[in-house]
């Protein structure tokens, strides 16, 4: 019984050694964030997965995070707005679409196909993440709770193909 004891509490450590190494971010990665944000201060890196990086930062006293390919091929900028920046065709598909909902925290992404606005919406137990175009159009629909019930069955969702 000892024996499997310490054999359980060894394979714990070397698990948790394992998954507490960092990768180091590639040169490319890196080259390429700091080509596009010369001006970025405070860059913590994390692996997103092993294709993937993401940069969270500060620009002009500002948070933002940039996701690189491990190639330093820029996928996208996010930074939270405030409600107040959210485009006024936005607020309106929010109020006419969603206005059983309260929206808990909004952001601008960016990235090779344009700029896009973000929200994240709440209803009692029903949470959705909704990406907008400035003009008010309605790009992606996610439900967390779908989401959730999805993953246990092996699959994701995605409401594009309403």
């Amino acid at each position: 019984m000892k024996n499997l004891l310490v054999i359980a509490m060894l394979t714990g450590i070397f698990f948790l050694a394992a998954c507490g190494q960092k990768k180091d971010v590639p040169q490319a990665v890196k080259t390429a964030f700091n080509q596009k944000f010369s001006d970025a201060t405070k860059v913590k890196w994390e692996n997103e997965d092993e294709n993937e990086w993401e940069a969270e930062f500060k620009m002009s006293g500002e948070e933002y995070s940039a996701n690189f390919d491990s190639r330093g091929k820029w996928l996208e900028t996010e930074q939270e707005i405030k409600k107040s920046e959210i485009p006024d065709a936005v607020k309106k598909t929010i109020d006419n679409e969603f206005s059983n909902f309260k929206l808990e925290e909004a952001e601008i992404t960016k990235n090779e196909d344009g700029t896009f606005y973000e929200v994240k919406l709440e209803q009692k137990e029903n949470d959705l993440k909704v990406v907008f175009k400035s003009d008010g159009t309605i790009v992606k629909k996610e439900s967390k709770k779908e989401k959730d019930e999805d993953n246990e069955e092996g699959e994701g969702h995605d409401d594009d193909d309403d």
